[in-house]
């Protein structure tokens, strides 16, 4: 039987089909790239230290004294945790006794915030840090929010994944995009931070899965030409322009519950995609519904304005279609066979790491030097050229030199930082952003890697599978951020070590460049390890035909 790029090539490559699938689903990733990571602002912790009350009978010169002063990464700074004793600092106030000439203040014993805290302004007017007080013994709860978020990524990549493999993709895209938009504004009202928190889990379940759909269709509905651009300068860029939007809104809107009505009224964009955003002939044709994916055909031919084939599907390609349509797949034909398993665990290893590396290094953008919003913008426009630079490798390189020269730029990149002497602030937080471009062209270039590897009857539940497992990154990253509290460079070491180690792991997948897209799981390639090329060196003359005519089809 041929495969579906055989059967549809009558559509052409590039024309007012393919034009409104391509942008239409770009589309409907900005909103994604714009809510996707609004808890960096909204969940920030701005200078704070304890609050000394006016009710006090403290003298001015008393007061300046109050807060003890602690070492951290090698500088003085005010406590934001602990004050000196209120009772004792009154009682040598009403004495008029001088603060460090007739009173050592550091003698003095030290309490807790018992009266609260005051919270810096210049930056932020509310955040949930502020609002509930989520510093100091309860300080955990800033980056357990983001790790419930993550977690919510998690479940609904995994359980939407097997739902868009089982009943379409177009039906649950746009399902999950309504749970976006619903728990967003939802969270607007929240009372306290257990509410934000548990609305938080579905805004994630809802937020991410469209984005790993709308992928998949993109990469079934395009021709394999495009597929590699729609992976870059498509959903990604899509993301990237989104995340760039953020500081702006951020930095007008300082209250986090206003910020967040511009994150929920986003979602406007989603509406006309519904007339837009079409089904996937190849998932339709892999079910038995062949009536509606050649209704889905015939429609695009007449928008190319091309004329569409009288047999779309020979009697038997509909013969054999049939006899298969019975056939559901889950995740136990992924994990139920060894080269499966093994391509399904090491894609998964490749997925969390990157992921991990690349929200860590979004959530730490507001710990480095300099204003917060133009760190986060410059860590977003760092996206744009990578986002190019994958384009370009994936478009004429091996899938695996893709794959492992970003991941050991970036891994190599982080773990240089802990070098760069602590006078030159400007110069680490450089470095961070070239760390940041190899992950970010890792991160594009692994959907592609996933999604060429494993056939259409599972390619959306091993997209879930895969993006289940880099959730489990997502979800370590924040508290790897948080153990930079301990120690500043244990994020780079973590993060450097794992890109490195990963760089060099996928070395082991089987190249998929110029190789059409599988249908079944028996047209998968094997894992054949480092020496794979040696093995397929007697058929290097088709090799060169195949690759011909992938060239030829890059030139739009």
């Amino acid at each position: 039987m041929r495969d579906y790029d055989e059967i549809s090539a009558f559509l052409g490559t590039w024309g007012p089909f393919q034009r409104v699938v391509f942008f239409s689903l770009a589309l409907s990733i900005v909103p994604n790239g714009l809510v996707g990571m609004y808890i960096v602002f909204v969940a920030d912790s701005p200078p704070h230290e304890c609050l000394i009350p006016q009710e006090y009978n403290i003298s001015e010169a008393w007061r300046n004294v109050a807060i003890p002063v602690v070492e951290r990464d090698g500088t003085s700074k005010r406590s934001s945790c602990s004050r000196y004793r209120l009772d004792a600092l009154s009682n040598y106030s009403r004495m008029n006794y001088t603060p460090n000439v007739e009173v050592n203040v550091s003698e003095i014993a030290e309490e807790s915030c018992l009266n609260g805290w005051r919270y810096s302004t210049e930056i932020y007017k509310s955040t949930i840090v502020t609002e509930w007080d989520l510093v100091c013994e309860h300080e955990y709860k800033e980056p357990l929010t983001s790790s419930i978020y993550f977690l919510g990524v998690l479940v609904g990549t995994f359980i939407s994944g097997q739902m868009s493999d089982r009943f379409g993709r177009r039906p649950v895209l746009f399902t999950m995009m309504v749970m976006q938009t619903v728990t967003i504004f939802i969270q607007i009202f929240s009372p306290n931070w257990e509410f934000f928190t548990a609305v938080f889990f579905f805004v994630g379940f809802g937020g991410f899965s469209n984005y790993v759909i709308a992928y998949v269709l993109g990469a079934e509905l395009l021709s394999p030409s495009i597929r590699v651009v729609f992976g870059s300068l498509g959903v990604f860029m899509g993301s990237a322009v989104g995340s760039m939007i953020l500081p702006f809104f951020a930095y007008f809107i300082r209250d986090w519950r206003w910020l967040l009505v511009p994150m929920a009224a986003s979602s406007v964009l989603y509406i006309p995609l519904w007339w837009l955003i079409p089904e996937s002939p190849r998932w339709l044709i892999s079910q038995g519904r062949l009536e509606e994916a050649e209704a889905i055909l015939r429609k695009a031919a007449k928008t190319n304005g091309v004329t569409a084939p009288e047999v779309i599907f020979s009697t038997a390609e509909i013969a054999e279609i049939l006899s298969k349509k019975e056939k559901k797949y889950n995740i136990f034909d992924i994990v139920g066979k060894c080269n499966t398993f093994s391509m399904i665990v090491i894609c998964s290893v490749l997925w969390m790491v990157i992921t991990m590396s690349y929200y860590a290094l979004i959530l730490n953008t507001t710990n480095l030097h300099g204003e917060p919003y133009l760190n986060y913008l410059l860590s977003c426009l760092v996206e744009i050229p990578a986002y190019v630079i994958a384009m370009l490798l994936l478009r004429f390189c091996f899938r695996r030199f893709c794959q492992s020269s970003t991941l050991l730029l970036g891994g190599a990149i982080i773990l240089l930082i802990q070098l760069v002497p602590t006078s030159l602030p400007g110069l680490a937080t450089f470095m961070e952003m070239v760390g940041k471009f190899g992950i970010t062209a890792a991160f594009c270039v692994v959907y592609a890697v996933t999604a060429e590897l494993f056939p259409t009857v599972t390619r959306n539940m091993a997209m879930g599978t895969c993006s289940m497992a880099a959730r489990i990154g997502s979800i370590v990253s924040p508290f790897i951020i948080y153990l930079g509290n301990y120690y500043r460079y244990i994020p780079y070491l973590f993060i450097g070590t794992l890109a490195v180690l990963s760089g060099i792991l996928c070395l082991i997948l089987p190249e998929t460049f110029g190789k059409a897209l599988p249908e079944t799981i028996k047209e998968m390639q094997k894992i054949k390890g480092f020496f794979h090329e040696k093995k397929i060196k007697k058929s290097a003359a088709p090799r060169k035909r195949e690759k011909g005519q992938v060239l030829k089809e890059v030139k739009l």
